[in-house]
């Protein structure tokens, strides 16, 4: 369990750390506009010495229930975060995506009290080391709850790189031999699925810097390359090299990416550019 500290000792651990010194800034400003939210900011957030520490608490909260209890699970991802300390770097950058990416958030508290999206993802990476400690029905059962309360259900093999950003999250399902690389962007109902009933390795591999957007639907062991776009409502059946735009059902590619990094700049707008490229 996290040490209790003094307020103190807190701010002094927290400016070694810049986005929990802002986020902790954030915080305090909050409770001070908002008099009824002060409780749960502090408890929340103030009360403790690291982002990990609010992190367990905060998801421990939602996610404990009568058959495994908030304390209990506060332990658990307490004992995954404080294992690996690369599932508190990846959730830093996960913050960062967030606010960099959606206009409509405009603080890190903000997506850290209030997105359901940057919350299963979060819950994702304790399942995902928990499988990986062979703990897979407990790294299940999270699933199961993260499934239930965000409408999101990861598997807990699925692989997922640092600075994800799921926007809004409802009907985002990512299968068991997914791959998602760094700073992908996804909307909410996206599937990362397989095909059918065929075992192994079967669901797709994201790379580094996409954008799917709304309702896309990539099937299959197939590969959407770095930088690249998925239009809305899409289905990809076949891969899709880097740096290209693919759009349709089933989609085509149309053109190039539009930009260096699409994740980043989450332009969704696509041209009719009548190409006649093949996938």
């Amino acid at each position: 369990m996290a040490i209790p500290t003094t307020p103190a000792a807190n701010e002094r651990i927290a400016s070694c750390d810049p986005i929990w010194f802002r986020m902790r800034q954030e915080a305090a400003a909050l409770a001070e506009s908002e008099p009824a939210l002060v409780s749960v900011v502090h408890a929340t957030i103030l009360n403790h010495a690291r982002l990990e520490d609010a992190l367990s608490y905060h998801l421990a909260k939602k996610i404990g229930v009568d058959d495994l209890s908030p304390m209990l699970t506060r332990e658990i991802f307490e004992g995954a975060l404080n294992a690996d300390a690369e599932i508190g770097q990846a959730v830093r950058a996960d913050l960062s995506a967030v606010f960099e990416r959606d206009p409509a958030c405009n603080s890190y508290v903000e997506a850290f009290l209030f997105y359901k999206g940057f919350h299963a993802l979060e819950c994702h990476r304790i399942a995902h080391w928990l499988w990986q400690q062979g703990r897979r029905a407990m790294a299940l059962f999270f699933q199961s709850r993260m499934s239930q309360l965000f409408e999101v259900d990861i598997h807990p093999a699925a692989q997922m790189g640092r600075g994800i950003m799921i926007d809004h999250a409802t009907g985002v399902v990512i299968g068991e031999t997914a791959v998602v690389e760094d700073d992908v962007s996804m909307l909410h109902g996206v599937t990362l699925g397989g095909t059918g009933k065929e075992g192994g390795d079967r669901h797709p591999k994201i790379r580094r810097g996409v954008l799917i957007s709304v309702g896309a639907k990539i099937l299959g062991n197939i590969e959407v390359g770095e930088y690249s776009r998925i239009g809305a409502g899409s289905v990809v059946l076949k891969s899709v090299p880097a740096n290209c735009t693919a759009v349709g059902v089933p989609a085509k590619l149309v053109g190039c990416a539009g930009s260096k990094n699409p994740s980043q700049e989450m332009n969704q707008v696509i041209e009719d550019v009548g190409s006649d490229f093949q996938i």
